[in-house]
């Protein structure tokens, strides 16, 4: 079926109401579901000291707030997956924005620190489907390097939000003066999306492919998507490098603005890093059908292994420098743009008929790894870009090993073919 650009996409369940949404529309509804997520993860960083200041938080226990959030929402991608293969994408979508927005009112409301954690944590867990069910949705519609493709641009729209969200933090503490009207502003954007959803999105799942609410259905389903070699690598190599980014985004607050003494542009610098990742996903948008999701993401691993060892080189000097830290983190952010979404597609190609599942299961390993590496790389600053370099290093160098295991020791393979 042609949708509105001329594209090939699957054909929706023929007992939906709703009319077909077209991809233009589908790729930002999908991208802004995601960006809810980096939106409460980010958009609180400018306001990690104030509100260390208010709840009594002491050093490092200030990342916490973005520590828990990941780490709770990777395990809470296990949960969403068996139901909407079952049930369908819209209700399970419903629930995880209806928990994003009570629990952002509920963290507006914390009056101790260890009351803010326990419910960011709890933010991440119920509100996971959010990050679990787009891909899954993306590969009811499309798969191969379509995927990619499309992943690619969703990837654009949704890195635009962490560009902004610590600008938009730090304008809404100036305005109102408190930390605790950002997650306000967190339960409006849900309150948006769940509209959009409601009016919008037609139900993707197809009949066939419903699958059976049976622990052991869910349990084979699972273990598939996440042991399978030709895709456990790519699975387990983007959690490494993500966690890598993870690690720089938790510490990336004290690192610009006490180690490098640029804390009040701390917005800009960072907008500028993740502004450089979505720039890379557009221009992997308009060459991954055309050379594979393999062959660009590999070559992109290699460049980032490159980087980083010119990383962990200048972080070793007593001298480093705003002005090399930046133009370095900015470039390996913008080759991960090339690295996340294709490793994604890959790691979902072989499982349309449990997408969700898949999806869940992946997804739990990639952010709760990612997650905890990350919180361990953040918690090691010292002061220095040192723990940082040295951990991109290791973990690109770790996503090689894993990259090459799933492909048997060959790299810069074949086009996915779409499905």
């Amino acid at each position: 079926m042609k949708d509105g650009t001329g594209s090939t996409t699957r054909p929706l369940p023929e007992k939906t109401k709703r009319p077909m949404i077209g991809e233009r529309e589908l790729i930002w509804m999908m991208a802004l579901l995601m960006a809810c997520n980096a939106f409460g993860i980010d958009a609180i960083l400018p306001a990690l000291d104030a509100l260390a200041g208010d709840l009594g938080a002491q050093g490092n226990d200030r990342q916490f707030v973005v520590g828990a959030y990941l780490l709770a929402a990777g395990f809470g991608t296990l949960v969403p997956g068996a139901f909407a293969d079952r049930y369908g994408r819209r209700p399970v979508l419903f629930v995880a924005l209806a928990f994003y927005i009570v629990l952002s009112i509920a963290c507006a409301l914390a009056t101790t620190f260890d009351m803010l954690v326990i419910l960011r944590a709890a933010q991440g867990f119920f509100a996971a489907g959010i990050i679990a069910l787009p891909p899954a949705i993306i590969r009811d519609r499309v798969g191969g390097d379509k995927m990619a493709r499309m992943m690619s641009l969703i990837f654009v729209i949704f890195l635009l939000v962490p560009a902004v969200a610590p600008s938009i933090g730090q304008a809404v503490l100036v305005a109102f003066g408190d930390w605790r009207w950002i997650f306000v502003a967190m339960a409006v954007a849900g309150l948006v999306m769940t509209a959009w959803v409601y009016f919008r999105l037609p139900e993707t799942l197809h009949e066939e492919d419903k699958q059976d609410i049976h622990l052991p259905t869910i349990s084979r389903n699972m273990k598939s998507a996440v042991t399978l070699r030709e895709t456990i690598g790519y699975t387990l190599g983007s959690a490494l490098v993500f966690g890598g980014l993870f690690g720089f985004i938790n510490s990336s607050q004290q690192l610009i603005g006490e180690a490098f003494g640029a804390g009040e542009d701390f917005p800009l610098i960072f907008a500028i890093c993740a502004g450089c990742m979505a720039l890379a996903n557009w221009s992997n948008s308009r060459i991954v059908e055309r050379f594979g999701a393999r062959r660009v993401s590999h070559a992109a691993l290699f460049a980032f292994i490159a980087v980083a060892v010119a990383q962990l080189w200048f972080a070793s000097q007593p001298d480093e420098s705003l002005w090399t830290f930046v133009p370095l983190m900015a470039a390996n952010m913008s080759l991960l743009g090339f690295i996340g979404a294709n490793f994604g597609s890959i790691a979902l190609q072989p499982f349309r008929h449990i997408a969700g599942a898949a999806s869940s299961a992946q997804g739990f390993l990639r952010m709760t790894s990612g997650a905890a590496l990350g919180a361990w790389i953040g918690y090691m600053y010292d002061g220095t870009a040192r723990p940082l370099a040295a951990a991109l290093l290791a973990t690109a160098v770790l996503s090689l090993v894993f990259v090459l295991f799933s492909e048997r020791g060959e790299l810069f393979g074949e086009k996915m073919d779409e499905d």
